[in-house]
């Protein structure tokens, strides 16, 4: 494969041993673009060179190398070029659960769920030398598992500790959209319709939709497809064939999950699958 091609091939790096997180580097973004998407996960990354465009729940900012990005499980996000300038990124996705519980180790309230982040943005040198390191640590086939395991914990505490979380609720909506979100999770592999999401959560259709998009960033049906590939994610990171997941994921073929993946991911499922 030529340097060229490389530079513009997402690299995503996993290990069996560390299930709890995943890496993503890009090398050369201009040609990466993302619809806005959410995540499951904590998302964190780090700008090492260039400059690009960052969309985080209602905020834009302009981002450039120094610069680490935050995202709380659920912000709806996305990072662009900005008219064909070069730049370029490292990405890490950390489960809910095991951040939860180094917050409880750090001496959070251990009957309170994650402490989201109230810093979407940081310009500290230490924090983004710490995880370009780290990603370089991880990414090293040669280092071993007890050390990538406490390089982690090194840095996430880190992160607790300079950018302490926002102890207070980030929004107050009505519950009944959060019902809504957690009815199309569950149920984003059928063909759902309108009429069941409103009535699960037991809301109008004008209200949902309305309601949904201000808390969420994205429609009821964006947040099905999105769902829908937070779902083939977790199908590829098994092993399972792209045309199998496809199917299992509520897609109508193997060519339509590649448009939608490459679309909210900026990668194909093949890249996605081969990580690691």
């Amino acid at each position: 494969m030529s340097k060229a091609i490389r530079a513009t091939t997402p690299r995503f790096w996993r290990d069996p041993a560390l299930p709890f997180v995943e890496a993503r580097e890009v090398l050369d973004g201009r040609r990466v673009c993302y619809a806005r998407h959410a995540h499951e996960t904590f998302s964190i990354g780090a700008i090492t060179q260039g400059r690009s465009t960052y969309l985080n729940e209602k905020a834009r900012e302009r981002v450039g190398a120094g610069s680490l990005v935050l995202m709380n499980p659920g912000d709806v996000h996305a990072c662009n070029p900005i008219e064909g300038e070069p730049w370029s990124y490292l990405m890490f996705y950390v489960d809910v659960a095991w951040l939860t519980e180094l917050q409880h180790q750090l001496g959070f309230d251990r009957n309170q769920p994650l402490r989201a982040f109230a810093a979407i943005l940081s310009q500290d040198p230490g924090l983004h030398a710490g995880l370009t390191g780290l990603y370089r640590l991880l990414d090293d086939p040669q280092a071993d598992t007890l050390g990538k395991h406490c390089a982690l914990l090194e840095f996430f505490t880190a992160l607790q500790q300079r950018l302490e979380p926002a102890p207070a609720a980030r929004r107050a909506d009505n519950p009944r959209i959060q019902l809504a979100a957690e009815f199309i999770r569950d149920h984003c592999t059928e063909p759902l319709k309108l009429e069941e999401i409103c009535a699960a959560a037991g809301l109008s259709p004008s209200y949902l939709t309305r309601s949904f998009r201000r808390r969420y960033g994205m429609t009821p049906h964006a947040y099905l497809v999105n769902s829908r590939i937070q779902y083939a994610q977790a199908r590829l990171r098994r092993g399972g064939a792209i045309a199998e997941v496809a199917l299992a994921a509520g897609f109508a073929d193997q060519a339509h999950l590649q448009r939608t993946f490459k679309q909210l991911l900026a990668a194909t499922p093949g890249q996605y699958r081969r990580a690691g």
